[in-house]
């Protein structure tokens, strides 16, 4: 007989760097899944793994799997600590997503580091992880793979938006499930304001009192990717070529940067938004905290904008990781 309640561990980390999320959940499986969180935290980075992970994509090869060794144990090692915290003693699984070195399905790869088996060796618990390398290999973009998780958890919202380091889109077209990359969000408006000294532009203070580029609007709002057709997905690379060298060549105030890019954000979400009729849009993650970008969104949309409570906006993606990691131990299909 197939277990229908679980009690796991599911474990993120996303491009936007803000450090790793960590949740202890309860899932219960009848007609529909539920679920409860009981415990959930986020472990900011310290400045030196702030520093590696910032430099990913220029690293070689052996440099990578020396970071994935350490990243591997350091990940071990702050889910030990959750677990002695919270005193977590009734466990079924860990569910650990890692965090993206490398992303680039087009060409048949994506490399998620803390994901070897030294974590199931050190946890001495049931692991399941590196969920998105199958995916790509079977010809698929590898991200997002929340989708599953929105149909199960979240289907009462016509669409689901999550706004991390890359805005990805859930929604329900023609009885299928599509998900997808829609733009970059925190990856770049956490680069910029770094100068300025802060992690993030809180509530998007900044952005709000800087001034629309139109030139600079016009090449990032131009670029091919918003042009293609679904399946389609976002990495750290993408951004280095494409989107860093027209901010940085116009040389504009920080405050013009983030606004510019702000307005870029609100356009190509509402662009994939309905413009017909209204519906039901969910945002999660550290965007929805952005209380600028959500007006700016709002100004260009008719969805029914919903911002749930604190610990759905910031840890959705680890819970729906603890359910992936739920559906593979139950053999059942999971992205």
């Amino acid at each position: 007989m197939i277990k229908s309640e679980f009690k796991v561990i599911g474990v993120m980390s996303g491009t936007s760097l803000d450090g790793i999320d960590l949740i202890y959940a309860h899932f219960k499986h009848t007609t529909n899944w539920s679920f409860s969180i009981v415990k959930a935290e986020t472990v900011p980075y310290s400045t030196e793994w702030l520093n590696c992970l910032r430099q990913l994509v220029s690293y070689s090869k052996t440099e990578l799997k020396t970071i994935d060794e350490d990243y591997t144990v350091y990940l071990a090692n702050l889910i030990l600590a959750f677990i002695d915290k919270h005193s977590i003693t009734d466990l079924d699984v860990v569910c650990s997503h890692g965090h993206t070195a490398l992303h680039n399905p087009e060409q048949g790869f994506t490399y998620q580091i803390g994901n070897l088996p030294k974590l199931a060796k050190i946890l001495q618990k049931n692991v399941v992880c590196d969920f998105r390398i199958q995916d790509v290999e079977l010809g698929g973009q590898g991200a997002p793979l929340v989708p599953i998780g929105d149909a199960l958890l979240f289907s009462d919202y016509d669409f689901c938006l999550n706004l991390g380091g890359f805005a990805n889109v859930s929604t329900e077209i023609k009885g299928e499930r599509i998900a997808f990359d829609v733009c970059p969000v925190n990856i770049v408006l956490n680069h910029y304001v770094q100068p300025l000294g802060f992690n993030y532009d809180d509530r998007g203070k900044l952005a709000s009192v800087g001034m629309v580029n139109a030139e600079l609007l016009h090449q990032l709002n131009a670029l091919p990717f918003y042009e293609s057709d679904y399946p389609k997905s976002l990495g750290l690379e993408w951004v280095v070529q494409y989107i860093f060298p027209l901010i940085d060549a116009q040389d504009l105030d920080v405050h013009d940067v983030l606004r510019t890019c702000v307005e870029h954000i609100a356009i190509q979400i509402a662009k994939i938004l309905p413009v017909s009729k209204p519906a039901s849009l969910l945002i999660t993650g550290g965007g929805a905290y952005n209380s600028f970008l959500i007006k700016r969104l709002q100004s260009l949309s008719i969805c029914n904008i919903i911002i749930p409570n604190d610990a759905v906006v910031e840890y959705k993606e680890a819970l729906i990781f603890g359910l992936l990691g739920i559906l593979k131990l139950r053999g059942e299909v999971n992205c």
